[in-house]
C-alpha cells in the first residue's frame, strides 16, 4: 500500500484550479480534498475545445488575478499497432494528447509573459522519449509534447517562464488499470508485460509522480527548463 503523501499544492498555499471533461468526477475531487482540510476549485474544460480552453483560463485569471503554474495532465490512450489504429482514434490522441497542451499553454502564457515569471509542466511520457509497439497513437502524441515541451522553454526562457515535461513510466491510473487493460485480451500477461519494462520491479504511484511535478514548479530550481524528467523505475537507462 502507498505510504500517506503530502505532495498537496493546496498545503503549500495555493489556490488549486482542477479541469477534466466529467463534473461529477470533479466534484468527487473536490470534496475528497475538503475531508481533509484542503480547499480546491473544479471548473468542467474539454481540453480538445479551443473555447473551452480560453474560458478556463479567463475564468481562473479572474478568480485568482493570474496563472503561475500550469500543469497540462489531460491524456488518453488507446492500444492499436499503426495499420490497425483507426484515423478517429489517432484524431482524438492528438486532439487531447496534443491540442489540449496547446490549447491551454495558448491562452495562459500571455498571462505568465504579463507577470514576468511562470512554470509549466507537461506530461509526456518515457514512450514520448523511446518508441513502444502496439500503442502508435499515444506514443506519436507524447512525442510531439516533448517537442513542444522543449520549443516552448526556448521560446520563454529569457521571459521569465521555465517549461518542463515530466516523463512518467507506467503508472497505477485509471487510464493504464482501465483503458489500456482493459482493451487487451489478457490482463495479467499485460501487466506483467509493463512490470517487466520497469528495472525496480513494479508500475508507479500518481504520489511519486505528483511529488515530481511539485520539484519541477519549485522557483528554487529556476535554472531547469525545456528538462524531460523521467519518472519511470529505470525504464528510460535500458
Amino acid at each position: 500500500m502507498e505510504k500517506k503523501q503530502h505532495y498537496s499544492l493546496p498545503k503549500r498555499g495555493a489556490n488549486v484550479l482542477i479541469t477534466g471533461r466529467r463534473e461529477e468526477k470533479l466534484r468527487g475531487v473536490q470534496e475528497e480534498a475538503g475531508s481533509k482540510g484542503l480547499t480546491i476549485d473544479y471548473l468542467a474544460c474539454d481540453v480538445s475545445k479551443e473555447e473551452d480552453c480560453k474560458s478556463t483560463v479567463e475564468y481562473a485569471v479572474g478568480k485568482y488575478g493570474g496563472i503561475d503554474i500550469l500543469f497540462n495532465n489531460a491524456g488518453i490512450l488507446i492500444p492499436g499497432t499503426t495499420h490497425e489504429t483507426n484515423t478517429k482514434v489517432w484524431d482524438k490522441t492528438f486532439d487531447i494528447n496534443v491540442k489540449g497542451t496547446y490549447f491551454m499553454s495558448k491562452y495562459t502564457i500571455p498571462h505568465m509573459l504579463e507577470k514576468g515569471n511562470g512554470a509549466i509542466v507537461n506530461n509526456s511520457s518515457v514512450v514520448g522519449l523511446k518508441g513502444m509497439p502496439g500503442v502508435a497513437a499515444y506514443v506519436a502524441s507524447k512525442g510531439a509534447v516533448t517537442q513542444l515541451t522543449k520549443s516552448m522553454a526556448l521560446e520563454y526562457t529569457d521571459k521569465g517562464i521555465r517549461v518542463n515535461a515530466i516523463c512518467p513510466g507506467a503508472i497505477e491510473t485509471p487510464m493504464i488499470v482501465d483503458d489500456f487493460f482493459g482493451a487487451v485480451e489478457n490482463k495479467e500477461a499485460a501487466e506483467q508485460y509493463l512490470r517487466s519494462l520497469h528495472p525496480v520491479g513494479r508500475l508507479g504511484q500518481p504520489g511519486e509522480i505528483a511529488h515530481s511535478i511539485l520539484f519541477l514548479v519549485d522557483d528554487n530550481i529556476g535554472f531547469m527548463t525545456g528538462n524531460m524528467l523521467s519518472v519511470d523505475g529505470g525504464w528510460i537507462a535500458r
